[in-house]
């Protein structure tokens, strides 16, 4: 039972590796050597992600910031 389990785990914890390095490929995070662009990528990165405006995508262009694309 207890090698079911291990089993069980491990197979999840791969799984959910090979799904962060997609995410990570399609962020072209290792292209750049910061994590964020400036402030502004930061903030909208860590909470204005939900609603994006105008405001956003001017900044964006502007500053040129790298990541997955979010749908409106």
């Amino acid at each position: 039972m207890k090698k079911w389990l291990l089993l069980l785990v491990a197979g999840f914890f791969l799984s959910g590796c090979g799904t962060m390095v997609e995410k990570v490929q399609q962020s072209e995070f290792w292209k750049h050597d910061t994590t964020y662009a400036s402030c502004d990528h930061l903030i909208f990165s860590w909470a204005g992600y939900e609603n994006p405006d105008e405001e956003s995508l001017k900044k964006t262009k502007e500053q040129n910031w790298w990541g997955i694309p979010i749908e409106k």
